[in-house]
């Protein structure tokens, strides 16, 4: 098997294993739900805006990586921190996502981080975006994802 195969077969299994995990998430909610009427709504989502940009953020990050590392494979090392930039925000704006849904109080002091992390990335796939649409692509949501993280950070 050589790297593109690994890399097309691993990304088959997580897509799967995430739609297998989504179904099972949607079918606990609604048994969960069943016979309870209806719930009072939580506390308004203060982080809504940043939860979004940061979602944006990781829908753009996985294309522009998954692109990263199909031409890394191809030996095309220029995009070595491309890769490396788009890794670690994802890391950190799936994070961001995570809590600002939560509302978590902690969801401002990652904010400040996320910032820097997506200054990063952007940074990277800047050098790029004139050639490849997954780059800029991250590019333009990292933007996005800064501006909103630093209504809130701490």
């Amino acid at each position: 098997m050589n790297r593109r195969q690994f890399i097309g077969s691993a990304a088959a299994v997580s897509l799967t294993a995430a739609a297998s995990f989504a179904r099972a998430h949607d079918h606990a909610g609604h048994a969960h739900h069943a016979g309870h009427g209806e719930h009072a709504h939580s506390a308004p989502r203060a982080y809504e805006a940043a939860r979004k940009a940061a979602a944006h953020c990781v829908e753009a990050g996985q294309i522009c990586l998954a692109h990263c590392i199909a031409l890394l494979s191809e030996g095309y090392t220029s995009m070595k921190d491309c890769a490396t930039g788009v890794n670690q925000m994802l890391a950190l704006c799936g994070t961001l996502q995570n809590l600002a849904a939560q509302n978590s109080r902690l969801t401002p002091s990652l904010a400040k981080v996320c910032i820097e992390a997506c200054k990063q990335c952007s940074a990277a796939c800047k050098e790029h975006a004139g050639h490849h649409a997954e780059c800029k692509a991250c590019y333009e949501s990292c933007l996005a994802c800064i501006k909103e993280c630093e209504k809130i950070a701490a």
